[in-house]
């Protein structure tokens, strides 16, 4: 990065966090800092929901994701479009009539006050390790590749966030928000059509994604009904589905978004506006990376998409193992992109036969190409085994630093950046009012002043961006990390939907009865997950099954004195 990328990313979120605070500056009652002015619309609302959810995270990972695996990762999303409707159907009408500050409300108003904490609890500990695993996740990527100070671009990042969220609360967040996306979606498709250019001349659109298709790249569709595979539809529409349902419609870092509406109508509007766009997004960055998988058939990648971890190591090394597996994967790179070569060459000959036969030496190089790779991740593993050893988060941004014009660098990094800021200031707005409101003013102190609740959310948020900062500069993650913020998700996401189905439509269910099936499913699910290997969205539905199953079961076994109390709300 040149003196021009530095003045676009330090510009753009330095001007886009003062403008939040100025804009938002001035005191304001309880419910304006939580909930914002309460004249939200729609689209603000589905920018803000969007941004909330697609941090850093997807932006730098997911490239990555289609890189080494191709478009299978979208059916992650295919429930989605199905929650939000029941969402936009159920969930809202009701958090709106009771005029709730949290999710985690309506659990009191229903059951009684210990799941109500239970439910705040469950929240407040996924989303707290999340908000971690959010500003690390781009942090470790970018310090890595620019040679920035790891602790100082995760403190500088997060208390860049921690200051406007604090100052400027529900509407800041918004806000910026509206902002951060449209520089995101500025880069990314910026980085779209530099991707197309760079393609070799000659090869066209449909060239790209025949030799996409020809490595398996393109099967966006698995019916497999294995449940070991990670990503298939039946995953994807069901245990998505829950997923969905649990984070758009329980997360409080959602709720808070769309509870800032100014009518029900604005509020499903925006949510519906994610259910449209947000697997065409993330199939556009999913094929982003699978374009970049054939630049690279053409182009000489990295043997390990990591290059400090990679130099640090050859450096140390003194056996020559590393530089004699660079120059064997140099080898099978040449020889694979001879045979694409000649595989495109046939098809524009219209060589059915020889275009055939090219596929599958290209297919057989291409085995020979992973095998050196696997074997030096093996390698640079058993040198050091802190070195992380999945490098497809490393993807977007190597070719991004390699391929783009600097101005355009800056832009991409802005981005990464503009998405972690966004999304991480959604999660402590939310974790900083189910604190304030569902523990604070419900346990530790009740019936003071508006002023003070307000003060005391300013500090709670702050202290959770602490929180945060001090996680993410102790964690090291294996996992893809778009992955990995789904794995975490999944473990608690399903037994807290639960809560909340059980709410809605299992009228007879009590608060005992169900907050003893909701640590039952909890413990359940955190045992299955340490024993089986099938794809984390199925505990989703388990969790959220075990917990209403559990809870209908106690309910009618428990003694009518510890049943707890029956519907209050509809």
């Amino acid at each position: 990065m040149n003196a021009l990328d530095y003045s676009i990313l330090f510009g753009s979120m330095l001007a886009i966090a003062l403008y939040a605070i100025w804009s938002t500056r001035g005191s304001r009652d309880l419910s304006g800092y939580l909930k914002g002015s309460g004249q939200t619309r729609w689209f603000t609302i589905g920018l803000s929901v969007m941004a909330t959810q697609a941090s850093a995270i997807t932006f730098l990972s997911t490239p990555g994701q289609g890189y080494e695996d191709g478009l299978g990762f979208v059916q992650n999303y295919f429930g989605a479009p199905l929650a939000l409707i029941l969402i936009s159907a159920v969930f809202v009408p009701l958090y709106r009539r009771l005029k709730v500050y949290t999710a985690y409300e309506y659990l009191g108003h229903r059951f009684d006050p210990k799941t109500r904490l239970l439910g705040a609890g469950l929240f407040l500990v996924q989303r707290g390790l999340g908000a971690g695993i959010t500003i690390y996740a781009p942090a470790i990527v970018l310090s890595t590749v620019m040679g920035w100070r790891l602790d100082a671009t995760i403190v500088c990042s997060g208390l860049l966030v921690v200051a406007y969220t604090v100052a400027g609360g529900c509407d800041a967040v918004s806000l910026t928000q509206k902002y951060q996306i449209g520089v995101i979606f500025a880069g990314m498709v910026a980085a779209f059509f530099v991707l197309l250019s760079k393609l070799p001349a000659g090869l066209t659109a449909t060239d790209a994604l025949a030799v996409a298709g020809g490595f398996h790249k393109l099967q966006a569709v698995d019916f497999s009904p294995s449940m070991d595979r990670r990503y298939t539809v039946w995953s994807g529409v069901l245990g998505g589905m829950f997923l969905a349902l649990s984070y758009f419609g329980t997360d409080q870092s959602q709720v808070q978004r769309y509870l800032s509406g100014s009518s029900v109508r604005e509020s499903r509007l925006g949510l519906m506006f994610n259910a449209v766009f947000k697997i065409p997004m993330q199939f556009f960055i999913l094929l982003l990376g699978v374009l970049i998988f054939v630049f690279y058939q053409f182009e000489r990648p990295p043997v390990f998409f990591n290059r400090a971890a990679w130099s640090a190591q050859v450096a140390r090394s003194s056996d020559g193992r590393l530089q004699a597996l660079d120059s064997a994967f140099s080898e099978a790179h040449a020889a694979e992109r001879a045979q694409v070569e000649a595989w495109v060459r046939a098809r524009h000959a219209g060589d059915a036969r020889g275009e055939a036969a090219a596929r599958e030496a290209a297919g057989d190089a291409h085995k020979r190409v992973d095998l050196v790779r696997a074997q030096t991740r093996a390698a640079l593993d058993a040198a050091s085994p802190g070195t992380k050893a999945n490098d497809s988060d490393y993807v977007f941004i190597t070719f991004i630093l390699d391929q783009l014009p600097h101005g355009l660098i800056g832009l991409l990094v802005t981005a990464f950046f503009a998405a972690a800021l966004s999304s991480k200031a959604g999660e402590l707005n939310a974790l900083g009012s189910t604190t304030t409101v569902d523990i604070y003013r419900h346990v530790v102190r009740t019936g003071a002043s508006d002023a003070h609740y307000v003060t005391a959310s300013k500090v709670f948020t702050a202290l959770w961006g602490f929180v945060a900062i001090g996680f993410a500069l102790f964690a090291n993650l294996a996992e893809n990390l778009i992955q990995a913020v789904n794995i975490l998700g999944s473990i608690f996401y399903g037994v807290v939907l639960g809560l909340f189905l059980v709410a809605f439509f299992l009228k007879r269910v009590g608060g005992t009865a169900v907050f003893w099936a909701a640590i039952v499913a909890q413990a359940l699910v955190f045992g299955l997950y340490a024993t089986l290997s099938i794809s984390y969205l199925w505990y989703n539905l388990i969790g959220c099954a075990a917990c209403m199953a559990i809870a209908v079961v106690l309910q009618a076994v428990l003694p009518p004195s510890r049943r707890g109390s029956p519907a209050t709300v509809s």
